[in-house]
């Protein structure tokens, strides 16, 4: 495996798990969000002392919303393949301000289906938006 592809992975370091987080995250008064539908995106800075500063996620995809198991998995793929592939514009910046860990959830908010170059295009330009915030 060669460099470039290591760093276009998604390890387990770049994601969120644990219930204190998560709760940090969605009951605190320390989170922001910015919504760019279908995609809605609440996001806050923490640190959580590790050696490598990173932007770390959480996807949920309601089962209100998309009824069927599978289009919420499909869904989940999209906005997990659509963050790995552009993950670069957020960490990039988080190196060069030397600031701290960046948590963000991704939640989906549309009752139908949308194709993959979509939710692509609207994750640039979510995570172009968050990068002008820090």
């Amino acid at each position: 495996m060669n460099l470039a592809e290591y760093h276009n992975t998604l390890s387990k370091d770049e994601r969120v798990y644990g219930q204190t987080l998560t709760d940090k995250l969605f009951g605190g008064r320390c989170s922001k969000s910015m919504s760019l539908y279908p995609i809605r995106m609440v996001y806050m800075t923490a640190d959580l002392k590790k050696k490598d500063k990173k932007a770390r996620i959480l996807i949920s995809v309601p089962k209100r919303m998309l009824h069927h198991a599978v289009d919420r998995n499909r869904v989940k793929r999209q906005i997990r393949e659509a963050f790995r592939i552009n993950k670069h514009i957020i960490n990039d910046k988080i190196a060069e301000t030397n600031s701290e860990d960046v948590v963000i959830a991704f939640i989906w908010t549309d009752r139908q289906l949308h194709d993959s170059k979509e939710i692509g295009e609207k994750m640039v330009r979510l995570l172009r938006r968050l990068e002008e915030k820090l």
